[in-house]
């Protein structure tokens, strides 16, 4: 058994690391709260704005079709990786990065894969690969809807310019606060939905329909990606929370088991220290 010192020493290390964890836990919660708001606001908005945009866009003829949705040979794919800059926030981080290694192993096996970074985290688990071609963490400095516009506008000319023949993007969806779902979302070609999912409504287009798709493809395509790292934010601060109360929860459990085993160390000391000088006092009545 430890001396008393070691365990003591023990109990103020495990109580120090408990108060952290708290502390980290607060913080999230406190951030969570302002992350969940924003997500939860914009989303309606970006998924109608989604659906509207592929319903125009299946009703057009393919000689009309928009330069972002041309459907080419996949030889060449950028594969957009949204994790977080820190650690500390449970399987997060390694979930999407072990969804991008699947999809370059078994999807793209055959392609040329390249990444995109957006986190610390994600530049540091391909860098080594050497195929990253961008590393985008600063944008969790200023999250705002024109800084992600400028990554999205990146994206949108290396697919123009043929540089890429397929953008996915990998991201954490915003759930609640202890759960979230891994999602791989096409961010280009668009995909337009089938005919058969249209509602074949008599709308009066003005302007023409061309131009009303080709005005909305850029903004929602910004759109898109702005609400991917918005819910990959939200999650990152979920999923660090729920870490957090998980350590502080097992913290406690620990410093009481030391306390307790301190406390039996201690009693025993003192019945052997007891027990000496008994001894002692019997030794010299005899």
């Amino acid at each position: 058994m430890a001396n008393l010192k070691e365990i003591r020493n023990r109990i103020t290390s495990v109580s120090s690391t408990m108060q952290i964890t708290s502390a980290m836990k607060m913080v999230s919660a406190a951030k969570l709260k302002k992350a969940q708001d924003a997500i939860t606001a914009m989303r309606p908005y970006a998924d109608k704005l989604t659906e509207l945009l592929q319903s125009l866009s299946a009703t057009l003829d393919e000689n009309t079709g928009s330069k972002y949705s041309t459907q080419r040979e996949v030889n060449k794919v950028l594969i957009v990786a949204v994790t977080s800059n820190r650690g500390l926030c449970g399987a997060f981080n390694s979930n999407i990065i072990k969804a991008v290694n699947r999809l370059t192993t078994e999807t793209y096996a055959n392609q040329e894969v390249s990444y995109l970074a957006i986190g610390k985290k994600a530049n540091d688990a391909f860098k080594k690969t050497n195929r990253v071609i961008a590393n985008k963490s600063a944008i969790f400095d200023d999250l705002t809807f024109d800084n992600v516009a400028e990554i999205a506008q990146m994206l949108m000319d290396k697919f123009v310019a043929g540089e890429f023949d397929k953008i996915e993007i990998v991201y954490n969806k915003f759930k609640n606060a202890a759960t979230q779902d891994v999602m791989t979302e096409q961010f280009l070609p668009i995909v337009p939905v089938s005919s058969d999912d249209n509602v074949n409504l008599d709308y009066i287009f003005e302007p023409s329909k061309v131009e009303i798709v080709e005005a909305l493809i850029p903004k929602s395509l910004k759109t898109q990606l702005y609400k991917g790292i918005r819910d990959s934010y939200a999650s990152e601060h979920g999923a660090r929370m729920t870490a957090m109360h998980k350590a502080t929860d097992n913290a406690k459990e620990l410093r009481d088991q030391l306390k307790l085993t301190y406390n039996k160390a201690r009693q025993a000391a003192i019945t052997n220290e007891i027990l000496e000088i008994v001894g002692g006092a019997e030794a010299l009545n005899n």
